[in-house]
This record gives C-alpha cells, structure tokens and sequence, in this order.
C-alpha cells in the first residue's frame, strides 16, 4: 500500500483481473507450503504500538505529519488519522532478554519522541476527549492510502456508516466516511511460527482472545458515553462495515471478522479471504510469482498481502520474506495501547507464553472449546473487560480473573519458558497480570473509577474525561503498572 494511489480508478475488470491474480499467489503460496521453503524461527516476535497525539488541554492534536518530521526517528509512522501515530519495534527474539529490551528500547523511543514532539504522545485505546466533529474526513492523515481506502469501503457500504453501541450508557452515531475507526488504538503482537503449526498458533490465539481483551481493557469511554470495558472492539466493527442492512440479512462476512470455525492449514484463512471478500484495494502487482517460483526465487505475493490487509481479523495470519527467506506470522489485533510499556508487555508476554503452550498441548484446547463459546467469550471480555465471566472447558462458566489465575498463568509460565525467556522477565510481567487480576484493576477500571470520583466532586461528564486524560497522561509516562495508579 505505499504505492502512490492518488491518480488510480479502479475499473471493474480491473478487480476481475486483480481476483485472478490473488488465486494464482495463492497457488504458488500452497506450493512453497508443500516444498517446506519456510523459515522455522522460535521466539521471533515483532510489535506494532498506535498512538494519540493530544494538546495541553488534552484535545486530539491534529498533527502527526509535524510530529513526524520534528521526531525525525524512522520506527514512527503516520496512522488512519491525522492525531494517531504508529511505533513499530524491530523484529526480535523474545529468548532470554528479549522482553527486557523491548522495554528499554520501547521507552528509550518515546521519551525521545516525546521530548521533540511538542505535543502529548500518549498510549491509550481510544482518546476520552474525542468528539464527532474530530473524527470527519479531513482529520483522516495526509497520506492518499487512506483517502483511497475510505472511498472504497463508503463506496461499498452506499449509504452512512451507522454506530449504535450499547454499554452501561448508549451511542448512537453516524459517519460518511471510515474516519471513526482512527478513535481505535492498538497493539499489534507478531509471532512468527512454523508452518506446519500455524493451525494449532491460530486456533489457540483464538481461544485465548476473550480472556486477553477482558484483562487488557482500556476504552470504556467514546464521545462522553460510557460503553463497553473495549468500545474499541465495537467501534472497529461497525465503523468500518462495508454491508448495508440487506447484505448483513443475507449473512454476508463483516471484513472485520472474528471467523466461524477452527482451522487445519493457514490455506484456510487465504482461502476465505478469496471466497468471502471482494476486493477493496485491486492494485496490480508486476511480478509474476509463478515465474519467480519457477527461477529459484521467493515471491513477494503481493495482491495475496494486500488483500489479506484489508480483512480485519482480530488473529490474522501474515506472510512476509525477510532477508530471502519466507516466514509465517500470527498477528494478534485484540489488544488495545497502554496503559504503560510495563503493561503493554505484561499482555504480550501473557499471550506468547499462553499460545506457545497450549499450540503445544496434546490435547488442544479448540478439541473441548466449541468456536461459539470462544467467540461468545471474546464478546464478553469486550462488554464486561476484567469483571467478564468465560467458558472453559472442565472449569465451566468461571470469572475471567480466577480463570486467569488458576489456570492460564501456570501455562503461560511454562509457555515463557520453553521460549526461553529470562525468569527475572518472566516473573515480573506475569507478576503483573496476577495482580491486576487479583485486584480486579486494569486500564478501563482506572479511567471509569477516575471519572466516577470527578462527578461525584462535581465536575460534569466533559470535565471529568479530560480531567481524567490529563492524570492519565501524568501516571502512563511513570511506566508504573495501572494497578498501582491511585485514582484521587
């Protein structure tokens, strides 16, 4: 998508050919699958942190394209819009003292961000003080990618995209354009993993999402609303829905997916992206990957990428090549930003140590979890964050902290270590989880505890979100956990 798509139309044979085009790296995908040409490298993760930018009154600050320039740093890069920024970590391994120095080198880079920035650089699931007039077209970033996205997804949705998301308080809302879905910060968790295993990697990122989302939850509030423990979940799905009302009767697939079954091969995922989806972005690639294969070479597979970027799962399986060789990766979506790093590794420490060990269980989880419950779970850990109740298999209907406690944290101990990961690490970030569930306190507790207290002394609904963000923004630079933050 770095392609300058300012001067494209896309013509309807254009996307005829294009669909052509991504079966035929499909094909050549499956080939390279049955000739074992993948990389197979244990531990390497990656992670992709979004960004808001917010002024001294802790207002959206519509400038990342100045923030850029004055950071001057090339791990930051623009986002959907104009006040997001996106901080993406060189690839590593997470053996021995992998997490540690994501930390150091994560707060390395945004204190220094912070010091040339001139504005508020803060990590956070979606700003508190946003309102509608912020998310319009034009706060959409300077870069032709997104217009073109937004005029397709509008295009194909014909009519206003429609929110209507009830929490403890209601939304009703409506956009012509994808703008909304910049309110939504995230953290993007990369694990790569062998090909052979990509099903079991999948299924078990899966299984865990609704536990990873309920004790991870930091947006509970959207426009002066408060709404679910992750608005941020319900917001991505509904302001980017390409269907109108009569597709969605029929059951059409919304592009963002959950999914609706366990798989056996990552084919699977590449092949549902061909039969479910049309194309948004039908943008031809000049490489023949059937004649790269056939020269000895590894194929970019780009239509196969850029069409797998435009189906939003909260798992999605991700191919890329890396220094001449090809490699698969998981690329899990469910998390929101912040509050801290502490807190931002402590989640993705959870969860690489918690897939690692159940991809390897002898009896895999997703053989006793019917998909139903795993995706009824991820709806509850959205809508109730950390005060979530879960199914799981020989526990039943159980709290999601006890069930972290009890059950997923051994695993992920034992998942951490067969990475290898440092215990000093391992223990501490874990250490994290357990009592953030012991306490019941997590990023969407602290920020809706915060606001309660400021109406009660008060302040009105708008004081108190930007009262709250302001403290918010004090205590995150602190990268002591949420659960330590006081809330007076």
């Amino acid at each position: 998508m770095g392609k300058d798509l300012a001067t494209l139309v896309f013509a309807p044979e254009a996307r005829v050919t294009y669909r052509q085009k991504v079966r035929r790296c499909l094909d050549v995908f499956a080939q390279m699958l049955h000739q074992g040409v993948f990389a197979d490298s244990d531990g390497m993760t990656g992670l992709e942190i979004e960004l808001n930018l917010i002024d001294r009154n802790a207002r959206p600050a519509m400038r990342n394209a100045e923030v850029l320039t004055r950071i001057d740093d090339p791990r930051f890069q623009t986002e959907l819009g104009r006040f997001n920024l996106e901080l993406n970590t060189p690839p590593r391994s997470i053996t021995g003292s992998g997490l540690a120095d994501y930390e150091r080198d994560l707060l390395d880079g945004l204190r220094r961000a912070a010091t040339r920035a001139d504005c508020g650089i803060v990590m956070i699931g979606m700003l508190p003080t946003l309102s509608p007039a912020d998310l319009v077209l034009e706060n959409l970033s300077a870069n032709e990618r997104y217009r073109q996205l937004n005029d397709e997804m509008a295009g194909a949705r014909g009519e206003q995209f429609d929110l209507d998301i009830q929490g403890v308080e209601r939304l009703r809302s409506a956009s012509a354009s994808i703008a909304p879905e910049a309110a939504c910060t995230s953290v993007q968790c990369h694990l790569q993993v062998p090909p052979d295993q990509f099903d079991r990697y999948w299924n078990a990122s899966q299984a865990v999402a609704g536990v990873q989302v309920a004790v991870g939850a930091n947006s509970p509030f959207l426009h002066g609303r408060r709404l679910w423990a992750e608005t941020r979940i319900a917001l991505f799905q509904q302001a980017t829905d390409t269907r109108p009302e009569e597709l969605r009767a029929q059951g059409v697939r919304p592009r963002v997916w959950f999914g609706e079954r366990w798989i056996t091969s990552v084919t699977d995922l590449f092949d549902e992206n061909v039969r479910f989806f049309a194309p948004l972005l039908p943008i031809l690639d000049e490489e023949d990957p059937i004649e790269v294969r056939r020269t000895g070479g590894v194929p970019h597979l780009g239509e196969l990428r850029l069409h797998n970027g435009t189906v939003y799962r909260w798992n999605r399986p991700v191919y890329d090549v890396m220094d001449g060789r090809p490699h698969l990766r998981v690329e899990n979506r469910v998390l929101p930003s912040g509050p801290t790093v502490a807190d931002l590794l402590a989640n993705a420490a959870f969860y690489f140590g918690l897939v690692r060990r159940l991809a390897e269980d002898e009896r895999p989880i997703w053989t006793r979890l019917p998909f139903a419950a795993a995706q009824d779970n991820f709806h509850a850990g959205a809508v109730k964050g950390i005060e979530a109740t879960a199914y799981w298999p020989g526990r039943g209907e159980i709290p999601v902290a006890e069930l972290v406690r009890s059950v997923l944290l051994p695993l992920a101990y034992e998942g951490l270590d067969r990475y290898g990961v440092e215990p000093a690490a391992r223990d501490r970030l874990l250490g994290i989880i357990d009592t953030r569930c012991r306490l019941g306190r997590n990023g969407a507790t602290w920020q809706t505890e915060a606001v309660r207290l400021a109406e009660r002394r008060g302040s009105s609904r708008s004081a108190a979100l930007h009262e709250m963000l302001q403290r918010y923004t004090d205590l995150h630079r602190t990268n002591e956990p949420v659960h330590t933050w006081p809330t007076t």
